[in-house]
């Protein structure tokens, strides 16, 4: 079995796009999963992912509209994903957000 460092620079970047693609499929069938959830948890949303591919392409020489990018993380135009998808937060959800937003800034 190999160790992922030991793999060429070209099978390791097929590798992490084919596990982004997956975690874009696996939050695809967890619509219900809101983006605020995702941030008090893991402090990223789908939003984030998508400014990241924006940044990404920034890096490179490329330009990336960020509405174009949601479009590709979401599956859809964003407008559309909060139409049908998205909840109004929690005041549970909210405090929650916050607490975590304090905790990190805490850490500094």
């Amino acid at each position: 079995m190999s160790d992922f460092n030991e793999f060429d620079q070209a099978t390791r970047t097929e590798l992490e796009a084919a596990a982004f693609r997956r975690l874009l499929s696996h939050l695809d069938d967890n619509k219900d999963v809101q983006n605020i959830d995702l941030m008090i948890l893991a402090d990223f949303c789908r939003n984030c992912l998508s400014k990241w591919m924006v940044s990404a392409a920034e890096e490179r020489g490329k330009s990336l509209d960020y509405e174009a990018a949601r479009e590709y993380v979401y599956g859809m135009p964003y407008s559309e994903w909060k139409e049908h998808y998205q909840g109004k937060a929690t005041p549970e959800q909210l405090a929650a957000l916050e607490a975590r937003q304090a905790k990190k800034k805490a850490k500094g």
